[in-house]
């Protein structure tokens, strides 16, 4: 009977660790997320695993690979263990991540206002006053324009800071 177990991948080998247990007929799943980072100067939505190198995996030890096979694969660094035998995942767990991972829920930190849009500065030095959205200035911060003395004045202001709703 196959059952899911929860391995540990060496970093960044998630990929290849799932292509070579697929070859050997075992199921892999780990579920990743969509998140918004800012990559050369530029915003960019980017899929990333959501558990960093775990991956969950479903076979049957007595008919296909055995756990030292798995063990072994290129990508694995070993199973997460509870006592000498690996631990047994409970199988609603890995369908209610499923579920979650089809209904695709981005987890950006924070929506992507648009270019001169009015936010209010809700915290900081500026607390208070309006101010229209200019750029982003990395990934927490945004530049935006602040009147001050009948000028517009570009200032770096934190994104939490922000009345991003």
């Amino acid at each position: 009977m196959k059952r899911w177990y929860l391995l540990y991948c060496k970093r960044g080998e998630q990929l290849r660790a799932k292509a070579h247990l697929e070859n050997q007929g075992v199921e892999c799943y780990y579920p990743e997320v969509t998140i918004e980072k800012i990559l050369r100067g530029k915003r960019q939505s980017v899929r990333e695993p959501l558990f960093p190198c775990y991956m969950f995996v479903r076979f049957d030890f007595e008919d296909g690979p055995t756990f030292t096979t798995v063990r072994s694969t290129r990508g694995v660094a070993d199973f997460i263990r509870f006592g000498a035998q690996p631990k047994e995942l409970q199988g609603s767990l890995i369908y209610e991540l499923k579920q979650m991972d089809t209904s695709e829920q981005s987890l950006g930190t924070s929506r992507t206002p648009q270019q001169g849009q009015v936010l209010k500065v809700t915290g900081g030095q500026f607390s208070g006053i309006e101010a229209i959205y200019h750029e982003a200035d990395g990934e927490t911060r945004s530049l935006m324009l602040i009147k001050l003395i009948n000028q517009p004045i570009v200032m770096s202001i934190d994104n939490k800071d922000l009345d991003l709703k």
